[in-house]
């Protein structure tokens, strides 16, 4: 059985449906008026033991409410949730001990208390045995470059060192899964490394199950083997990020930079995109292959470099959000 089990689950929510004007906010409070939204309709699913999988959509899709019914804040209205063994919302206080969350806009951190303080007192709460807690905390003040402000106050320490307290205090118990809702939010590059780099190695020694929710694709692609996306509510995608260029994309682009000034005769199947006089973009699908196009660029005119580029992933995923069909 896979360490997280979801079977058809759907959620709805009553919302207000307010009435404009002053006549309107007076009909509002006498005699309110609701309308039923579904927030995530019949979605399921299985996660393996150590994947790390991208949870995406655009705003509103039905990511955080999916995200939340996992972790046991909210319950489904119809179909099961099994994580680590448990059903999430029937039995939180012993779900609580083997999951981690991580709210890159809301921390868990005391605010003027120093970042040990905090973590002292996650202690006291998950009950973390004294050698676990030692060990967790040694390696991972050392991975995440913590030892220079640990003592501080975490009013007086960055966003990108207040993030990396996050995440190690999320972590400090030893969770089977861990939630990570936007970790690299307002973090400068380099603090978005270290965190990426933190949580690959994490993952690749202690096989720890990894959920990601993100604008930030280069979280995701650095870090997520497997992707799921998700809009108005539905699974649109599920599956390997490494194929969802060719799912969703069959476009491919030849990039060739000649030694001269050169103009090119038109070629079958092939687009042709001049970039300046010595440089031309060639855009093609998958009935032509790139062989046969470089070999004869290559024979017929005179070429300094060729460079092959697929389509970057934020663009795929615009397309896919945009309503656009697989390839």
């Amino acid at each position: 059985m896979s360490l997280i089990e979801v079977k058809n689950i759907s959620k709805t929510f009553k919302v207000s449906k307010r009435r404009g004007g002053i006549p309107g906010m007076i009909a509002n409070l006498v005699a309110p008026k609701y309308e039923k939204r579904e927030a995530v309709k019949d979605i399921s699913f299985s996660i393996e033991q150590g994947e790390t999988v991208g949870f995406i959509g655009p705003n509103g899709a039905g990511k955080s409410t999916t995200i939340k019914m996992l972790s046991g804040i909210l319950y489904p209205d119809s179909g099961e949730i099994v994580c680590s063994g448990v059903v999430p919302y029937r039995q939180r206080k012993s779900y609580v001990g083997r999951i981690g969350v991580v709210f890159g806009q809301k921390s868990q951190l005391q605010w003027d208390l120093p970042v040990i303080d905090s973590f002292e007192l996650l202690k006291a709460i998950y009950r973390i045995p004294d050698d676990v807690y030692r060990k967790n905390l040694d390696r991972f003040t050392e991975m995440l470059d913590m030892s220079g402000f640990i003592n501080q106050p975490v009013r007086q320490i960055s966003l990108g060192q207040r993030m990396r307290s996050d995440i190690a205090a999320a972590l400090l118990h030893s969770p089977e899964i861990v939630f990570f809702d936007e970790p690299t939010i307002g973090v400068d590059v380099v603090g978005k490394e270290a965190i990426r780099g933190f949580i690959r190695e994490l993952n690749a020694q202690d096989n720890v199950t990894m959920l990601f929710t993100t604008h930030d694709m280069q979280d995701i692609e650095k870090t997520c083997k497997r992707i799921m996306i998700i809009d108005k509510g539905s699974k649109v995608y599920d599956g390997a990020l490494s194929d969802i260029r060719s799912h969703y994309d069959s476009t491919r682009r030849l990039e060739v930079e000649f030694m001269t000034d050169t103009e090119t005769e038109p070629i079958d199947g092939v687009e042709t995109e001049d970039i300046d006089a010595r440089h031309k973009r060639f855009i093609f699908g998958r009935d032509v292959h790139i062989n046969d196009l470089m070999s004869l660029l290559l024979n017929k005119y005179s070429v300094r470099d060729i460079n092959i580029s697929e389509p970057d992933i934020e663009s795929i995923i615009r397309k896919i959000y945009n309503g656009e069909g697989a390839a």
